[in-house]
């Protein structure tokens, strides 16, 4: 365990997108996975509701937060304390409570033009109970994205290679209009993590 973290630790420090987020006052690397992909399909525009669950430590939500300016909000979410990002309401608690769910949906206000969802379970390091509980996650942040998001809205969230992706694939076509499949650059090359992008949620 200590080698490998040692060896996570080097990796993280000589990442280049590590020090371009530092340089460019992000909290995360993550901040580029979505800049990367906001690019290619245009998810962010300003005035619109957008809601980010596992949102901590709040690099997608920053990005969010700029790209909405003038006239959008930002609802971020996640289990761990996120510090304040202007232009964002933070929310913290289980994304399975129906209290917080319900404190989302007053918070955005409306129903949501995009959802995002970088969330990752806290790992064990056995296969088999990580992939299950991370298609639990998707699952969860699934059903939040059909009850919350308006008619032709967008819903990016993150999906490990497993067992249950091609089962959660399926879920998301029959759950939207049309499913994309994304991995952008700022992804490194040995995660198993994909970014499905849907868009147009069918009546449930």
């Amino acid at each position: 365990m200590a080698k490998q973290r040692s060896a996570w630790l080097r990796r993280h420090v000589a990442d280049p997108y590590v020090r371009r987020a530092q340089d460019a006052g992000y909290r995360s690397r993550a901040a580029f996975k979505l800049l990367e992909i906001d690019r290619r399909d245009r998810l962010l525009r300003p005035g619109m509701r957008v809601l980010d669950l596992g949102a901590a430590p709040g690099g997608w939500a920053q990005v969010a937060a700029a790209r909405v300016r003038p006239g959008g909000h930002v609802v971020a979410v996640d289990l761990l304390q996120i510090a304040p990002i202007p232009g964002v309401t933070v929310l913290r608690g289980d994304l399975s409570d129906p209290a917080l769910r319900e404190a989302v949906a007053a918070a955005l206000a409306g129903p949501a033009d995009l959802v995002l969802c970088d969330l990752s379970p806290n790992l064990t390091g056995i296969a088999s109970a990580d992939q299950a509980r991370a298609a639990t996650l998707v699952e969860t942040a699934l059903a939040i994205a059909q009850a919350l998001l308006r008619p032709g809205g967008a819903f990016l969230c993150k999906i490990f290679h497993g067992e249950a992706y091609a089962g959660l694939l399926d879920a998301f076509k029959a759950a939207f209009e049309t499913v994309q499949v994304r991995k952008p650059g700022a992804s490194r090359s040995e995660s198993r993590e994909t970014y499905v992008l849907a868009r147009g949620p069918r009546p449930t």
